[in-house]
């Protein structure tokens, strides 16, 4: 039996995200706790997969998961070409990036250094 959407708390929510990224092999799992730093969500996800063809499949999987499961509709860009996949689940976003782009835009860095969008630099 599944839990309606609304009656999933956000730590609920990222160990699902968590356990199905890892039932689909994907690399490099990272979580970001975003509660007080911005209000775009609770939680940031960030993970790799081995290829464009892998990164699709892990986004698709976990959309999928988070529907049938949770009754959770996600908004998802990116999943066309695969070198990075943003699905935005309300509380939690996840990253699902190749490799090489995951290093480009070093995300996790930016946000566990205390920079944020919602953060005026100075």
């Amino acid at each position: 039996m599944s839990q309606s959407a609304k009656d999933v708390t956000s730590e609920e929510l990222l160990a699902h995200i968590l356990s199905t990224l890892e039932d689909e092999k994907a690399e490099d799992i990272e979580q970001i706790d975003l509660r007080g730093k911005t209000s775009i969500g609770d939680y940031m996800v960030v993970c790799s997969g081995r290829s464009s063809r892998q990164v699709s499949a892990i986004s698709e999987k976990l959309v999928d998961r988070l529907k049938q499961d949770l009754g959770r509709a996600s908004r998802v860009e990116g999943k066309a070409t695969g070198d990075w996949v943003l699905i935005d689940t309300g509380d939690i976003i996840v990253h699902v990036f190749r490799p090489e782009v995951r290093e480009f835009y070093q995300m996790e860095k930016m946000w566990r250094d205390g920079i944020s969008p919602d953060k005026p630099q100075g």
